[in-house]
């Protein structure tokens, strides 16, 4: 078919068609001229500009890509075009290629807002909060009213550690735009960081109210129901949130902490599996040519590799597997951070064990250490409870000893530990150490108890609120000694009682049978479920659960009575 020899006017009145229709929401009659107009003239500017644009409008990034590149490889000086191909490289999450498109927008248009708002999404993408949200300040100051912008930054304040900035950043975007879902999201979001889950919660169903359908806000108003301690009212919106997106592998995750803490073991141990594809521990998962073991399959007289994971308290409580493996048929090689590695010595099942980092032995099959209950479908009934299942070393055992009983005179001997680990840089994490752990000065209650010499495990930053408390009573201090965790069991193994925040020194005196007082934040971690002061995972445990958010006083009070019982 010849083409008509007034082309250039016919794709032109073509042309005003469809930007008139677009501009008017009619995207798919103007997605039809500009597809004409195409096929007439297959390197049109503005018609692959254009339709690339309502590709990306209409959600499908990779055909906007596509169609942007094309236009690029006409007329590379067009800002708008790398800032569009930008956006879309961050809805793939390819952070890396879209800060370089939305700096070359900003290299041809330095002042385009809409760069610097991609180019600060990237930023935020690859992690880096300050440069996002210098990008974010600089599109609001060239455009105030930018709600998007205001939204965004919000989420770098929050990874910042700055919840009542991004609260106030939310509020910003809501004035401008109070219909905006994923604000009023957000705005939940920093309110749960600032420990106010009821108001959290009236933002994430305002956000629910304007789009019934968004994944996000039904995944984040479930973490607040468990805040709320509402866990089956928190099922149900994972399951909303699961019918938006059914490839939310955070939400997968979330369910799967839920199902546990409500001592639902099995199917919370399928969903555990889930953590694998979360965007904060995809990267640690170790891939290996031989196959992945989840009891599927026979490993009599095969070599198994079973290998750490998430922190040293998960280690140590799931390390207990190692025996049921070995049980059935199989050579078992452990592979341990290096703080455990000495203790993992004295664990029945391991044939071979191998300090992180180590070259590994040949093996057969491997499987990280948090996916053995699901190899055992274990349930509340199988959880393997037998302690003592690690061991001081006898001689350093004696050691110390002799130096605590010599202090303490026959007074009851206590380990203390107030804080765990502080992880800023992961904002679930940051909430998560702040909540479980407790200022020195917020446990004097339980120094005044009479006849005990407290002695302090604690290690870390924390330690040294002990030297800036004034009137620390006779609290004995050697943790300057402890190199690892089989020091610290030597330790450990002297004492009466050891009473800790949740945190490994915790799972380590359950593990080595020792009476445990575990002092337990109000949103519990999942192992220990709820509501109970007992734990099927170590006999030696007792729980004193906050009665409210934030409510360490009377967690305190009740460990502060119990101890001056048993002192008496």
């Amino acid at each position: 078919m010849s083409k008509p020899a007034n082309l250039p006017q016919q794709l032109d009145h073509m042309l005003r068609q469809a930007v008139a229709l677009q501009q008017n929401g009619a995207l798919a009659d103007a997605e039809a001229l500009y597809r004409e107009i195409l096929e007439l003239k297959p390197r049109h500017f503005e018609a692959l500009q254009l339709l690339g644009a309502i590709s990306l409008q209409t959600g499908r990034i990779v055909e906007g890509i596509d169609l942007l590149n094309k236009a690029l490889a006409i007329n590379a000086k067009q800002a708008p075009l790398h800032s569009n191909l930008a956006y879309a490289l961050n809805v793939q999450q390819r952070f890396a290629d879209a800060l370089a498109s939305a700096d070359r927008a900003l290299s041809i248009q330095p002042k385009f807002p809409d760069a610097l708002n991609n180019r600060g999404n990237a930023q935020a993408g690859l992690n880096r909060s300050l440069d996002a949200l210098a990008s974010f300040d600089r599109a609001l100051s060239l455009t105030p009213a930018f709600a998007q912008a205001w939204n965004n930054r919000a989420c770098v304040l929050r990874d910042l550690g700055r919840p009542a900035d991004a609260l106030a950043s939310c509020d910003q975007a809501l004035a401008l735009q109070p219909g905006y879902p994923d604000a009023w999201s957000n705005r939940g979001n920093a309110l749960s960081d600032l420990n106010q889950p009821e108001e959290a919660e009236r933002s994430y169903r305002r956000a629910l109210e304007l789009a019934p359908g968004f994944a996000d806000a039904w995944n984040n108003l479930g973490l607040t129901q468990i805040d709320l301690n509402q866990h089956t009212q928190a099922l149900q919106s994972y399951e909303r949130a699961l019918a938006a997106n059914p490839d939310a592998a955070e939400t997968h995750w979330n369910e799967s902490l839920c199902l546990l803490q409500l001592g639902r073991l099995e199917a919370g141990w399928q969903k555990y599996e889930w953590r694998w594809e979360r965007s904060r521990i995809k990267a640690t998962k170790r891939v290996f040519a031989q196959p992945l073991w989840l009891g599927d399959f026979s490993i009599e007289g095969k070599t198994i590799l079973l290998h750490a994971e998430q922190g040293l308290g998960d280690t140590l409580q799931f390390c207990r597997y190692a025996a049921l493996v070995s049980k059935l048929g199989a050579k078992v090689v452990l592979e341990a951070p290096r703080e455990l590695t000495r203790l993992m010595s004295t664990l029945d099942g391991v044939d071979q064990l191998i300090e992180a980092g180590e070259p590994l032995p040949p093996f057969d099959c491997h499987c990280p250490l948090l996916s053995l209950p699901l190899a055992f479908k274990t349930d509340l009934a199988s959880i393997p409870s037998h302690t003592p299942y690690l061991f001081a070393e006898p001689e350093a055992a004696q050691q110390w000893r002799e130096r605590i009983d010599a202090k303490a005179d026959g007074r009851l001997k206590v380990g203390l530990v107030w804080a765990g680990g502080n992880r800023p840089h992961v904002a679930e994490l940051r909430k998560n150490d702040a909540r479980r752990s407790i200022a020195f000065e917020r446990i004097a209650p339980l120094l005044a108890v009479p006849d005990v010499q407290f002695v302090s495990l604690q290690k870390g930053p924390p330690a040294q609120q002990l030297a800036d408390y004034p009137s620390a009573p006779d609290i004995v201090d050697y943790t300057a000694e402890l190199d690892d965790f089989a020091d610290t069991a030597a330790l450990v193994a002297n004492l009466d009682l050891v009473i800790s925040v949740d945190t490994s020194t915790a799972h380590l005196a359950g593990a080595l049978d020792k009476p445990v007082w575990i002092l337990n934040r109000f949103d519990t971690c999942w192992r220990w479920m709820l509501e109970r002061t007992d734990t099927p995972w170590y006999r030696s445990a007792t729980l004193f659960r906050q009665p409210a958010p934030g409510d360490w006083n009377s967690t305190i009070e009740a460990a502060r009575k119990a101890l001056a019982e048993l002192a008496t």
